[in-house]
Order: C-alpha cells, then sequence, then structure tokens
C-alpha cells in the first residue's frame, strides 16, 4: 500500500552521501511518493538532479521560503514566477510567514507569501504553507485570498485545536510528521476530534525525526512511525491511516502531471 510523504528536503546535502540508500530504505517500507519543498533558488539544481534520477518516485515543488526572504527577496520571486510558467511543479512552496527565526524582512515575508498565493490561484496550484509563530496573520492573510480554488497543506501543523478548526475551514489539510509523537507535541492531545479525511503525511526530512529518532536525522523511511502513532490515536490499522491519508494527498496534487 502506498505511503506518501509530502514533505520531505532529502535533496539537501544532510543525504549526499546515502541519498540513494534513503531512498531505497523508504522504497523498502513503501513510501513510494516523494514530495519536495522548495525553499530558494539555490537549491533548484539540485531538486532537478534529484527528480531526474528517480522520475517516478519523486514531485518538485517550487517557491520561496519565508526565512530565505532577504534583500534580494523580488529577484528570487521572480524566479519562481518565470520557472513555474515555463514547467509544470506540483505545488507551490513552501511559502508562509516566520516570525521565530527573526523579523527583519516581515514585511517583505508578507508581501512574498501574498505574490505566491496569486502566482498558485494563476496557475491552479496547490500552495504549502510555512507558519512559525504566525498563524494570525497567515490565517489572516488566506481569508482575504479566498476562493473556491484556494487549497492546499499546512505543513508541520503544531498549533492549536481551534487553529485547526479555522485551517480546515479554509479548505486545507493538516500536515502531520514526527512532533505527533513527540510528549510535548500536544496535537496529539486533540487530533482525534479532527476527521482523517484532513490530514496528510508527511516527514521534513531532515528535521523532525519521530520517536524513537528523535533529534537524530529524520529520513522518509521514518514515516511508518508517524503511520503507527495516527493509529494509536484514531483506533485505526496502520492500512487505514494509510490508505485515507494517501486519497487525501491525491485530492490535493496532481501526480499524473508530466513534471520536468
Amino acid at each position: 500500500m502506498e505511503i506518501i510523504d509530502t514533505h520531505t528536503h532529502l535533496y539537501l546535502n544532510q543525504f549526499d552521501a546515502d541519498f540513494d540508500d534513503t531512498i531505497n530504505r523508504s522504497l523498502e517500507k513503501n513510501v513510494s511518493k516523494f514530495v519536495f519543498p522548495s525553499i530558494s533558488s539555490k537549491y533548484y539544481s539540485k531538486m532537478i538532479e534529484c527528480k531526474k534520477k528517480y522520475p517516478k518516485n519523486i514531485f518538485l515543488m517550487l517557491g520561496l521560503h519565508p526565512v530565505y526572504v532577504d534583500k534580494n527577496y523580488l529577484q528570487e520571486l521572480d524566479f519562481v514566477k518565470n520557472e513555474i510558467e515555463q514547467n509544470n511543479f506540483i505545488a507551490v512552496g513552501e511559502i508562509g510567514l516566520d516570525k521565530y527565526w527573526g523579523t527583519e524582512f516581515y514585511k517583505q515575508q508578507i508581501e512574498a507569501f501574498e505574490i505566491q498565493i496569486d502566482l498558485a490561484l494563476k496557475q491552479n496550484l496547490p500552495i504549502i504553507i510555512h507558519c512559525r509563530d504566525a498563524y494570525e496573520d497567515v490565517i489572516s492573510i488566506l481569508e482575504k485570498k479566498k476562493t473556491k480554488d484556494l487549497r492546499g497543506i499546512f505543513h508541520c501543523f503544531t498549533g492549536a485545536f481551534e487553529d485547526a478548526q479555522r485551517i480546515i475551514n479554509l479548505d486545507f489539510s493538516l500536515g502531520i510528521g514526527g512532533v505527533v509523537t513527540f510528549k510535548n507535541g500536544k496535537i496529539d492531545q486533540f487530533l482525534h476530534k479532527i476527521s482523517l479525511k484532513n490530514i496528510v503525511l508527511e516527514t521534513d526530512s531532515p528535521y523532525l525525526a519521530p520517536v524513537p529518532y528523535r533529534g537524530k536525522r529524520n529520513e522518509s523511511s521514518y514515516i511508518i512511525h508517524v503511520v503507527e502513532k495516527l493509529s494509536e490515536i484514531y483506533d485505526l490499522k496502520t492500512d487505514q491511516i494509510i490508505q485515507q491519508t494517501s486519497l487525501n494527498s491525491h485530492k490535493i496534487f496532481n501526480f499524473d502531471a508530466q513534471q520536468i
């Protein structure tokens, strides 16, 4: 049964020494689709290189991550716009707002977020949202921009139950990864109140490895530990968790579209 990792940075240098082994370990665990989020143009060629090695398994987004918004953000946004208009990407992402790592360019983050939302709507693509210490601002912008075509995933959801409800009301899904296995992660306390139809699986590799690998490099094969925790939370068999979350992912992403 197919497992989809909707958010994994396997193109980063943490995997340079064992990229193929990492992919093969995941395939052995039935993780057959890997969705790569973009963070800046710096990593674009590496993402393309990975995609060409595993064209049937790796799928690419394109976008400017809020932490990478700096004085050159307009140049970066031009790159995103030009590439998305010329090639097929599975989503615009990861995009959003981040106050945790600093607010020097926060105004520019907001501008970049709104520009990329408009680009996604124009191209009829979902958006994948990075949100850290900025839930109210992100949700307010989405409410302002809301149309029937605006959709996507709140990646690495760690908010409160009320945040989850507002996000779902905006037709967005929740990306659930290793945090759900943490003792202090908190989302495991209310996730059972949220329909499984609103959840997709992710790892955010190499970050946020689930228990029992917490603190170590994360990889897509570890997603099975997220599945097992969700099975416990929802009192469902792991196959049921996999089947529903994969169906949810297919509703968001067009995996059949020809990519680079």
